[in-house]
């Protein structure tokens, strides 16, 4: 809550409604700011004030905020993010829509569960070697635990490489860190995929998963941390070695990326 007051409060002072600190507190002076706006219920609750007033700021900017009413939804955390943006970079997010996403495969990845994937990659594990990450990573679930090394399929460990190498060069440690993009969930599992009998592409270790804490599995884009704007150049970095992110093309599990097209 405190991320959208204080990105209420830096909105009213734009239009002269609030003269306090941008602290991120609902105190009296953002309470008048919100009075100030037209369209704002003076019945609401404060929460649904502080929401209400994000959306017709959202509305005012141009941006798809749905119904001001004051409830938080998929569309209000959407538009929460995409004027968050705007604030920060001076101008709206590029549109996501995953058809105009270049497909290339330098690597000449196979169709997951075809013929052709059951011949290059072999049975499932099998062909295992290990990677060195170029730099620390820390376990999704226990942060503390520091790994600097995994598993992975023999045919995508040079590829891989190459794309986590791109990310410490395109990435200062420090960003690296502060996008918790050294937050690793792991490369090979041998089981199943959840609630079905195929195998997951984490068998073969081909496949990675990372800030597993804010990335769920049925997360879209109005949820994932790994949706927002400032990860597109992550994702761009897999995708130029032909890696897939079920996020970027499916909309859900946003922490998952693999070496195989679907």
């Amino acid at each position: 809550m405190k991320n959208r007051i204080s990105l209420l409060q830096t909105l009213l002072k734009q239009k002269g409604y609030y003269t306090g600190n941008i602290d991120g507190l609902m105190g009296p002076n953002t309470l008048a700011g919100i009075s100030r706006l037209d369209g704002i219920n003076s019945s609401w609750s404060e929460k649904r004030k502080i929401i209400g007033a994000l959306q017709l700021l959202a509305k005012e900017s141009g941006i798809d905020s749905g119904t001001i009413d004051g409830y938080w939804g998929p569309t209000t955390a959407e538009a929460f993010s995409q004027l968050k943006h705007l604030v920060e970079q001076g101008r709206k997010p590029a549109l996501w829509r995953p058809e105009d996403l270049v497909d290339v495969n330098p690597n000449n990845w196979p169709k997951q569960y075809t013929p052709e994937f059951d011949e290059f990659y072999g049975k499932p594990g099998e062909n295992l070697v290990r990677i060195q990450f170029p730099y620390p990573h820390k376990l999704s679930w226990a942060p503390y635990s520091v790994v600097n090394s995994t598993s992975c399929h023999k045919k995508v460990k040079e590829s891989l490489e190459k794309v986590l190498e791109n990310v410490l060069d395109h990435y200062t440690l420090d960003e690296i860190k502060r996008l918790k993009l050294d937050s690793f969930g792991g490369c090979f599992n041998k089981r199943k995929i959840r609630g079905g009998n195929r195998w997951s592409m984490h068998s073969w270790a081909i496949a990675l998963d990372f800030d597993t804490t804010r990335n769920a599995l049925k997360w879209g884009r109005d949820k994932a941390s790994l949706a927002k704007p400032e990860y597109n150049k992550w994702w761009e970095l897999w995708e130029e070695e032909g890696w897939v992110s079920l996020g970027r093309q499916r909309n859900f599990d946003w922490m998952h990326v693999q070496a195989a097209k679907i």
